[in-house]
């Protein structure tokens, strides 16, 4: 394989796995086990959450360089497990650069769930928390509506790929609304409960565990971006849920 076909191989499977919410040691270790299956042992690897730097030597001793941004960013560890398998295997087999790049896109065609899926395990969440947190069934219930609520209106937010934070600070104030709703009608007893057990959803617990291995692998940059992307989230749910809870007080004074 060319050098410069190993670099964009490298850069393909490390994009691969930061774009799906891999760590970033894992990230940069993957592409150089890639360049040592392959005979190159002068890669040099530098990854954030949003970019990847990757440099390797070319003919004549000339560095050539790679940078390939990530502009979106999922958590969907099912392709973070089969790119990490993918890229075991190619380390063993070392496959010419177009079937190595073959495996690597059918994990990342790889089909995902779908949106009636994704509503159910919305609801079902906001339903299990609800009841953990000590609600009734009739609070379980409503939190369930919550949560699809949050969900549909996320959705549509995603279809004008409005920013994660104007998405979260909407999903939560409007089920937050819901829940105060069903409270007023008498349908529930507690909408802290409610409000709580549906919020779970939004919760960026996989980006904090995420954040927390990278800063004891050593990866303090990409530790502290992911930190502050775990803070603006609880930020936009705060101020989705304070706005939902003044709003009432301010239009009908109560």
């Amino acid at each position: 394989m060319e050098r410069e076909e190993l670099l964009n191989l490298a850069a393909e499977a490390g994009g691969l796995l930061l774009s799906n919410g891999a760590e970033i040691y894992r990230v940069e270790e993957s592409m150089l086990r890639l360049f040592e299956a392959y005979g190159v042992t002068d890669g040099s690897v530098f990854a954030i959450p949003s970019c990847i730097y990757v440099t390797i030597n070319g003919l004549g001793g000339r560095p050539v360089t790679r940078v390939k941004r990530i502009y979106r960013r999922q958590i969907n560890l099912d392709r973070v497990d089969r790119a990490n398998d993918a890229c075991r295997r190619i380390c063993r087999e070392r496959p010419p650069y177009r079937e190595a790049s073959r495996r690597l896109r059918e994990v990342e065609g790889r089909k995902t769930y779908g949106f009636l899926p994704q509503l159910a395990a919305f609801a079902l969440v906001g339903f299990a928390f609800t009841l953990f947190y000590g609600g009734t069934m009739a609070d379980a219930l409503c939190a369930a509506l919550c949560s699809a609520v949050m969900k549909l209106a996320g959705g549509a937010l995603e279809r004008f790929q409005v920013n994660s934070f104007f998405t979260n600070m909407v999903a939560s104030g409007l089920g937050a609304l819901v829940a105060i709703a069903a409270v007023s009608l008498g349908l529930a007893a507690n909408s802290d409960k409610i409000i709580i057990g549906a919020l779970m959803n939004l919760v960026p617990g996989i980006v904090i565990t995420t954040f927390m291995r990278d800063m004891m692998a050593g990866d303090v940059v990409a530790g502290l971006i992911r930190f502050a992307e775990s803070l603006l989230v609880a930020t936009a749910i705060a101020l989705g849920v304070g706005a939902a809870l003044m709003a009432p007080r301010l239009l009908f004074g109560v």
